[in-house]
């Protein structure tokens, strides 16, 4: 039985351990309101596959901007000054979606979305390695797993808001009796009515979100935050960034958590797609969406219930695999199946941020929060590779099943991308537990 004896949390952290994996629900809030705007900004302005992904690029893409100047400021101040830079950039973001609506500007969505994750990587910069350090380097996996574990009851938030306050309210998104959309047959006059209103709809929750932000960055900055020494040591960052390239494990840990979010996006945007490819609308798409997040949950609880006793390395083997045989059902058997599939997949993916994490940052010391920061620029996958499937949906038309490709539709063959992804990741876990990187 592994560190049965060592307490996760200790009981003189307990209440900064509480504030700080708050954190996490704020920021996968942040995550999965933002994943079905996706579609919902194609419709509103008559975007093509490729200009809608866009949506993710500048979302993710605002984690790899960001995270290692996040890391300097971390190395240069504090953990907590990190913390408050990070909601303030996050509520910034998420208040610029006011003036983006009234100038009905997708670029202006998208700086400030891209602003908005300037705020998440100095969170996630932050976050993730003052947990692992609330505590014994023995508890540290099991510890980001425990504050993980909260992440998606926040997505699951940021998912029902979309829901039953966007997409259920997008005019744009109204069918005809026969299936076909109301608002690409109205006239110029018409649509613009329409644009504007379902752009304040998309604005809304998001302004709201920028104020409760800000209601939480006040509790952060007058609540006294623990200090790790070692951790918050000020360090060289020439000298750690090439302590940190010297350690396989860690490289390999960077390239990993870049497939694995890249994976994930992947799996959670374009589950929209593949269900209306088979005739389920988004509103009603995203029930599946948030099954997904359920079961996304019970497999961090489940996955950190087993790392007591299953090598992390193992563990992470073992789901890889089982994601891999579910992406693959959702490529070649259509239909319910592979929906359900697809939904599943959500469960052999949720150990596998923390876990790769933990495992990489594993022995670093005071090089830890550069480690983090590099390991969150490793989010930007989910900025790159959403892309790239949206390019293969593009490859017929502005359709789902436009085309067959090895004798299926263009959105199921799109899902071999994270299955590639799934497989890399496979690859770590078999390294790390065969311990097959140089020292």
């Amino acid at each position: 039985m592994k560190n049965s004896k060592i307490p996760i949390v200790s009981k003189s952290v307990v209440v900064p351990f509480i504030l700080i994996t708050s954190l996490f629900a704020l920021w996968g809030f942040a995550n999965d309101i933002t994943n079905p705007m996706v579609s919902a900004f194609k419709k509103v302005l008559e975007l093509d596959n490729f200009q809608a992904s866009l949506v993710q690029m500048a979302f993710y893409g605002g984690y790899f901007t960001m995270a290692l100047p996040a890391a300097i400021f971390v190395n240069k101040y504090s953990y907590k000054k990190g913390i408050l830079l990070g909601l303030t950039l996050y509520a910034v973001g998420a208040l610029l979606f006011y003036p983006a609506a009234a100038f009905e500007a997708f670029g202006f969505f998208l700086a400030a979305l891209y602003i908005l994750t300037f705020g998440l990587a100095f969170l996630e910069t932050t976050a993730n390695p003052y947990i692992l350090s609330m505590g014994d380097e023995k508890t540290a996996t099991q510890r980001l797993n425990l504050a993980q574990a909260f992440n998606p009851i926040g997505a699951l938030g940021g998912l029902i808001i979309a829901q039953k306050f966007i997409l259920g309210s997008l005019q744009s998104d109204n069918l005809n009796a026969d299936g076909t959309s109301i608002y690409e047959s109205l006239s110029e006059t018409a649509k613009a009515a329409v644009r504007t209103s379902d752009l304040q709809v998309i604005r809304n929750p998001y302004v709201i979100l920028g104020l409760a932000v800000i209601g939480f960055l006040v509790v952060i900055a007058v609540m006294k935050m623990p200090q790790n020494k070692d951790q918050e040591a000020k360090v060289n960052v020439g000298d750690s960034i090439k302590r940190l390239f010297s350690s396989g494990k860690f490289v390999w840990g960077v390239i990993a958590q870049a497939f694995y979010v890249g994976a994930q996006i992947m799996c959670w945007t374009y589950l929209y797609q593949y269900a209306e490819s088979i005739g389920i609308d988004n509103q009603s798409a995203v029930t599946y969406g948030i099954s997904a997040l359920i079961i996304f949950l019970v497999g961090r609880w489940v996955g950190t219930a087993l790392l007591k006793y299953i090598d992390s390395g193992k563990l992470l083997f073992y789901f890889s695999i089982g994601a891999i045989i579910c992406t693959l059902i959702t490529i070649f058997i259509p239909g319910m199946i592979g929906l359900y599939a697809l939904v599943t997949t959500s469960f052999f993916m949720s150990i596998m941020f923390p876990t790769i994490y933990g495992i990489a940052l594993e022995g670093q010391g005071e090089d830890a929060k550069f480690g983090a920061a590099f390991l969150v620029m490793a989010i930007v996958g989910g900025a790159l590779m959403p892309t790239l499937q949206g390019l293969i949906l593009d490859m017929g038309g502005k359709g789902y099943a436009d085309i067959s490709i090895l004798g299926v539709p263009e959105v199921n063959f799109s899902f071999f991308l994270p299955t590639l992804c799934f497989v890399v990741i496979a690859y770590y876990g078999v390294r790390v537990f065969k311990n097959n990187f140089a020292k």
